[in-house]
């Protein structure tokens, strides 16, 4: 089944939410390290489906830059104390952007996000390889035996 424009609308914000109930689950059950360091990857996953969800014909190291890219300058904007501020009135604002910069949060953007981009772009070889020989045997057979099966060759 082709991975169309349409499917990865209706795909992406899914993905979104299984992201975000794997933090709120682990936020739950944990309140150290692990919640502090998956929150962050996973917030950066959900950036990934957001950038999928507004441009789905984007290639997959793309989407991971721009996610990347995206979760660094809101870390960033966190020197600012801007983001604070705005946290304090808010918790969308919160959870959106933080309170406080964390140096580390910069290494785990990339752990939530590189994941997903092998796994996007493995999806679109496999998709570009049955997409460019839809009607070939698994196995290369001997062109007589393929007539045998497909006479109209």
């Amino acid at each position: 089944m082709p991975i169309t424009a349409r499917r990865v609308r209706l795909l992406t914000p899914l993905a979104a939410l299984v992201f975000l109930g794997l933090a709120l689950l682990i936020r739950a059950v944990d309140d150290g390290a692990l919640r502090q360091y998956s929150g962050t990857a996973l917030y950066a996953s959900m950036v990934w489906s957001a950038a999928l969800f507004v441009r789905p014909q984007m290639a997959p190291m793309s989407a991971g830059i721009a996610a990347t890219v995206f979760c660094w300058a809101v870390e960033i904007a966190q020197l600012t104390g801007v983001p604070a501020e705005l946290s304090a009135r808010s918790l969308a604002a919160r959870l959106a952007l933080g309170a406080q910069f964390d140096p580390v949060d910069l290494a785990w953007y990339p752990a939530g996000v590189v994941p997903l981009v092998a796994l996007h772009h493995l999806v679109r070889v496999r998709q570009r390889r049955t997409a460019s020989t839809p009607d070939q045997p698994a196995l290369p057979l001997a062109p007589t035996i393929r007539k045998a099966i497909r006479p109209s060759e």
